[in-house]
Parts: structure tokens; C-alpha cells; sequence
């Protein structure tokens, strides 16, 4: 089964990353089934949540299903098994030299599907995505063929590539596909009519390489949703708590500005900020984090699931797309990650130097050449 237009992902709830309330084992494990009851069709699950936990409570909560009734992506790329944590940076990357070589690569991607499937109880994946790699995993012949023996050996159907945590990676991701746009199917990327950039930018070479797109953070956050107003008090811990101050309030501006373009297609804020996203030729699904809000007045999670279901069959005029852009032109407001002119050396797993091919390749596609 193809990804459908809409999404569910593991990381909602709050028991992985820390948005709002975390449920209980067994109401996410709820949140699946009504989302399931709901109309959708896609799970997005991936082995590090949990050290393998939100697969394990995706199988559970999906047991008894037909499995030919909804497509499972999963997504693999941080070594958990033999890794140590390293604090707020997480587990390493499987491509760490410090835990294998690239003759290594291979074997670790074949164990860590085979268990991700055990977990989620099933014998393959649909889609299978390079969960935020590092420059080997944009580069390295040795990942991708890795990858493609996964598929070979009908572990999974597809492969694609998720760039992250953080924003970028605009010239990494193109150059990728250049090189293995033969071997990627899809690409899971951060958009929403508040973050058009820089994933903008990388939307045409997508299309170039029929390359088809899944949108993450499309609620922006939880804003879109329509529950937090100016002032809103984060829990301790909360990831969204680390925005720049001031981040919702000016989210919110922006918003009124589009709200008469979402009502007249008759759309809420959330459906609309999807549909915006979806009206992009290369982006066929859109995945939200489904928060808890705390407090007395946060709506449910439940009818958060239930309003994002189903899509309406809406989709914006360009030049509808283009006034929601511009209002929502956020170009240059954060510090990008992947290949980048500020470093000297590799410090981190999400930034590397910038490299002169990747200098001509912005070159190319006119992406200009401060990076």
C-alpha cells in the first residue's frame, strides 16, 4: 500500500518527544485505534522512540488489523543497540566511525529492520526512510546500497530519506538525490505555511527526480490547531518551550492574515495549513503531531485525530499558494543545519563543511551561495 494523504506518527502523544501532556501507554495506544477508526491509512514509526517502545506500542495497538488495510513506514538511522546517548544530542548515527566501517553498514541496517519489523509485528514495510543522517548518509554509496538490499530481501516496498531533527540540509538533500534518485522514492520534510523555507527551495529538484514528499511539523507546533493563544505557558521540558520567545504570538499574526483564504474554501486552520502544504505538486502527505494541550480548556487529542483524518478534495490556486508564502516568509530566521560555510570540521552529527560540489549545485539551481 502507498503512503495516503494523510498520516499518523509515533511521536504524537507525547510519551517520545515531549509536546504537552504525556499520554499513558494505554491511551496512545488508543490514539492509534481512532485514528484508524478515523479514516487513516499511514503509520509513521520510528525504531529510536523509545528505544524501540513506539514500535512496539504500534504493533500492539494495531494487532488484529489487516495489514493490507494501512501502509507502515518506518524509519531507521540511530544505533541505539551498541551507541551510547550522548545527553540532548541523542543516540549516535549507525554511520558513526566510531561503531562501524562502511563495510559494517549493511549488516547493521538488515538487524535493526528485521527488529523494528518484530516490533511492530509485521514482515515488511511499506516505506522504509534514512532517519536524520549525517553527510555519510547523503553520500555514502555503501548506506544506500545498504538500503536496497532491504528492499531486494521485500523487507520493504520503498526507501526514502528524512532529513532532520532540526531545519536544512537543502544542498545535502538535492545532492542526494542526484546521486541516488534511482533508490529514493520519498522524502519526509519539514513544511507548513509558517516554515515555507528552505524546504521551499527543495521542492522543485524533488519534482525533477519524481521524488514524492511527506510534510512533517504541518500544524507548526500545535499552533495551527487552534488551542494556544498569546502567552501560552509551556510545561518543563516541553521541545517547543526552546522556540524563540515570542514565536507564538508571532505565529498567530500571521495566521489571522490567512484565515480569510482558509474560510474561503471552508476550512479550518489546521486543514488548511495541509492543504497548503498538498497543493504542491510534489507533496502527496502531510503527518501533524497530535498534542495534549495542558489545561482545563485544551480540547482532546481524540478530536484533534479525528478533525485531521480525512482531507477535504481542496487544493489552493498558485497564486494562492504564492500569497500564503509570502505571508508566512520566514528566510532566514534560523541557523540552518547540514553543509554549511561556518565550519571548519565536522563537531556534530547535523553539520558539516560546506563542499565545493555542493557549491556548484546551489550554483545550478540559482540557490545562491551563502550557506
Amino acid at each position: 500500500m502507498d503512503l495516503t494523504t494523510t498520516a499518523y506518527g509515533t511521536w504524537s502523544g507525547g510519551r517520545f518527544m515531549h509536546f504537552g501532556e504525556t499520554l499513558s501507554e494505554d491511551r496512545y495506544k488508543e490514539c492509534i485505534q481512532i485514528a484508524y477508526e478515523a479514516g487513516f491509512r499511514t503509520f509513521v514509526t520510528a525504531d529510536v522512540y523509545g528505544n524501540g517502545k513506539a514500535d512496539e506500542l504500534l504493533g500492539e495497538a494495531l494487532e488484529g488489523v489487516d495489514r493490507s488495510s494501512y501502509c507502515l513506514v518506518g524509519t531507521l538511522g540511530h544505533d541505539f543497540y551498541e551507541g551510547q546517548r550522548q545527553g540532548n544530542r541523542g543516540y549516535p548515527r549507525f554511520t558513526d566511525p566510531e561503531l562501524r566501517g562502511e563495510d559494517g553498514y549493511a549488516g547493521y541496517l538488515k538487524m535493526a529492520c528485521e527488529k523494528s519489523l518484530e516490533r511492530c509485528k509485521t514482515d515488511h514495510f511499506d516505506m522504509l526512510m534514512l532517519h536524520n543522517p549525517d553527510e555519510a548518509g547523503y553520500t555514502s554509496e555503501a548506506v544506500w546500497g545498504g538500503l536496497e538490499n532491504l528492499r531486494s530481501l521485500e523487507l520493504t516496498r520503498q526507501l526514502g530519506i528524512a532529513p532532520g531533527p532540526a531545519n536544512g540540509f537543502t544542498l545535502d538533500l538535492i545532492h542526494a538525490l542526484e546521486k541516488f534518485g534511482d533508490s529514493i522514492d520519498w522524502a519526509m520534510l519539514i513544511l507548513n505555511p509558517l516554515e515555507p523555507w528552505p524546504v521551499g527551495l527543495a521542492l522543485p529538484a524533488c519534482e525533477k527526480f519524481d521524488v514524492k514528499v511527506l510534510t512533517r511539523v504541518v500544524d507548526f507546533g500545535g499552533l495551527f490547531f487552534g488551542d494556544m493563544q498569546a502567552g501560552h505557558a509551556f510545561k518543563p521540558g516541553d521541545h517547543r518551550a526552546y522556540r524563540p520567545d515570542g514565536w507564538v504570538e508571532h505565529g498567530l499574526e500571521k495566521i489571522e492574515k490567512m484565515k480569510p483564504i482558509a474560510e474561503r474554501h471552508g476550512l479550518s486552520m489546521v486543514q488548511f495549513a495541509a492543504i497548503w502544504n498538498l497543493s504542491q505538486s510534489p507533496v502527496r502527505s502531510v503527518v501533524p503531531t497530535f498534542i495534549q494541550e495542558a489545561g482545563e480548556q485544551a480540547r482532546p487529542i481524540e478530536a484533534r485525530i479525528r478533525e485531521f483524518a480525512v482531507m477535504p478534495e481542496v487544493r489552493l490556486s498558485a497564486e494562492e499558494i504564492e500569497e500564503v508564502k509570502a505571508i508566512g516568509d520566514n528566510t532566514g530566521c534560523m541557523t540552518l543545519k547540514g553543509a554549511s560555510k561556518r565550519h571548519a570540521i565536522s563537531e556534530r552529527p547535523d553539520e558539516w563543511p560546506m563542499r565545493e560540489d555542493l557549491l556548484e549545485l546551489a550554483g545550478r539551481y540559482e540557490l545562491g551561495t551563502e550557506w
